[in-house]
């Protein structure tokens, strides 16, 4: 499809696009390839989309964040009938496709992605779709945000709905100005999910068949501490924290959820250390009857 590349397989299909692993025939480096084609008037906005994913991509280097490489456009008329987006590749998995093996590897995994996301915010922009199968992680541990087709300057108001229902944040189904606190919700809507199992219960609620989408009130879900008691309280607390309604009750900037994340760390690090023996003041250690003690009436 474009000259010095050579298709290797199909990867993944999405908004009216197909993803290929290609290699540079000149390097031999490995690359993706998202393929959009117009078929009709109606496929415009997702043109738009690659666009701007290029745009967003190609101008921001982190190594959290999916580069774009270049962009090619085919024309039919006058006008762009196919966008062919070459980006990076890392051989991976999405988190919605791979859940981690435990809390460290989940916690190390959402503190890559606060940092490449405080990046995309300081160059100005929001990502507005993070999820599950938005965050792309290798066996080797690296992290990758993807899919920046919804994303959008700082301050932006969207003229229609747009995001994924189980993530969106209450400014999005509003149809209001959208900030770093908008992916601060998705971020954590998609922790919720991943401790729990369970959709957090957004502001864009479905039919019994997942077909109708209707604007609806706040719900009242129980905490993932309350639904598993192994999960740290810190941890939980966060995750309710960024999920908070109101944009001005969530933590102010990804800065302060990857230090809450890495507390959390330390708290769930501290609790499976040993216990040290107690010693003596000569330093000798304190031997302790069998039983834990006397007790007294």
């Amino acid at each position: 499809m474009i000259p010095g590349y050579r298709v290797q397989t199909a990867i993944g299909k999405g908004a009216r696009s197909v993803i290929y692993h290609v290699v540079e025939t000149k390097t031999g480096q490995s690359f993706i390839l998202k393929r959009v084609v117009r078929e009709s008037a109606a496929d415009h906005r997702f043109l738009e989309q690659v666009e701007r994913e290029f745009r967003v991509t190609s101008a921001i280097e982190h190594p959290n964040l999916r580069r774009s490489i270049a962009l090619h456009r085919k024309r039919k008329w006058l006008r762009v009938s196919e966008l062919l987006l070459i980006a990076e590749y890392v051989e991976g998995q999405t988190l919605e496709e791979r859940l981690p093996d435990g809390l460290d590897e989940l916690l190390a995994i959402c503190g890559q992605v606060c940092q490449g996301l405080h990046a995309l915010h300081q160059a100005g922009y929001v990502h507005a779709d993070i999820k599950p199968h938005n965050i792309l992680w290798s066996l080797e541990g690296v992290v990758k945000v993807i899919d920046f087709g919804q994303s959008c300057h700082m301050g932006h108001r969207k003229k229609r709905i747009q995001g994924t229902p189980d993530y969106i944040a209450p400014e999005q189904v509003r149809r209001m100005p959208l900030d770093q606190r908008t992916d601060i919700f998705n971020l954590g809507a998609t922790m919720y999910w991943a401790l729990t199992g369970r959709a957090y219960p957004t502001h864009l609620g479905s039919d019994a068949v997942g077909r109708r989408l209707a604007v609806v009130g706040p719900g009242s879900p129980k905490s993932p501490r309350e639904l598993d008691e192994s999960v740290p309280l810190a941890l939980s607390t966060l995750v309710m924290d960024c999920c908070r309604t109101n944009p001005s009750d969530r933590p102010a900037d990804m800065l302060q959820v990857s230090k809450r994340i890495e507390a959390a760390a330390a708290v769930l690090k501290r609790g499976r250390a040993p216990a040290r023996p107690a010693t003596a003041s000569n330093g000798d250690p304190i031997s302790r009857p069998a039983g834990g003690g006397s007790s007294h009436e």
